[in-house]
């Protein structure tokens, strides 16, 4: 629960509108939720602005459609990453034995590997977020921190296939830049982009390292370190292929 939901609560319980025994059961999971196999931490919204994402890769797909059937009460957007068509599959079923979804019916993106539950449309970020690829091998990761910065209620726009191989790619969207709160750049092979992108701008760019690469990249570490040590100093790094990790982090950003 947020904390505005549990305000209006409580005014309900203080004016008699909702009754002890009411609150309590809607309060009862409150702060995890305990189903066996996961501690489902319902808490988080209210601490962090954000409900718990659910990591799909080493969990079954019973698993996850159990702890998306449990946070489906609380009615927030639900973001499940590295997912694949049996995963979703079970989610649409637990979505329809637990009714109501008609309207936000659970969405694949099998090329990010990412479920999205759209719940709440309510915008808190208070600019936009540009997500910005340098090859085309690089949107796999790059649609995963733009979903899940448009899934934390936030403007999101892409730029794919701007890598440094054709810098006028890149400048045709200078002013698509230049209107950005916050940008996640994601780049493999040399990892030369946020660099570049973070010397045309006065915002924080999130620069994502991927594994794209041939032998020598080292599975994205080349580009990580290449990251690591660029020479602009608005650019801060998230871990290899964390797209995830990206988007968060730009929509913090976005609403302070």
């Amino acid at each position: 629960m947020k904390e505005q939901e549990i305000k209006k609560l409580l005014e309900k319980v203080k004016r008699g509108k909702v009754g002890l025994a009411a609150a309590l059961d809607r309060l009862r999971h409150l702060p995890f939720e305990d189903i066996g196999f996961a501690k489902i931490d319902h808490h988080r919204a209210l601490r962090t602005g954000f409900p718990e994402v659910i990591f799909a890769r080493g969990k079954t797909p019973e698993q996850i459609a159990g702890i998306v059937r449990k946070m489906l009460r609380q009615r927030h957007n639900i973001l499940i990453t590295r997912a694949n068509r049996a995963i979703f599959d079970r989610v649409v079923a637990a979505c329809r034995r637990s009714g109501g979804l008609r309207r936000s019916p659970p969405r694949f993106y099998p090329l990010s590997g990412v479920i999205a539950i759209r719940l709440e449309t309510t915008l808190h970020g208070k600019g936009k977020i540009v997500v910005v690829s340098a090859g085309t091998s690089d949107i796999p990761v790059a649609e995963e921190a733009l979903l899940t910065a448009e899934m934390m209620g936030n403007r999101v726009e892409a730029i794919y296939d701007v890598g440094v191989a054709g810098l006028h790619r890149l400048l045709e969207h200078r002013k698509k830049l230049a209107e950005a709160r916050v940008i996640v750049c994601v780049a493999g092979m040399e990892g030369a982009l946020p660099s570049v992108v973070a010397g045309l701008v006065s915002v924080p760019v999130i620069a994502v390292p991927t594994s794209v690469g041939y032998g020598s990249s080292f599975e994205g570490l080349a580009a990580l370190l290449a990251m690591l040590n660029s020479c602009a100093s608005n650019v801060s790094v998230v871990n290899i292929d964390n797209g995830f990790g990206g988007g968060f982090v730009a929509s913090v950003i976005n609403r302070l």
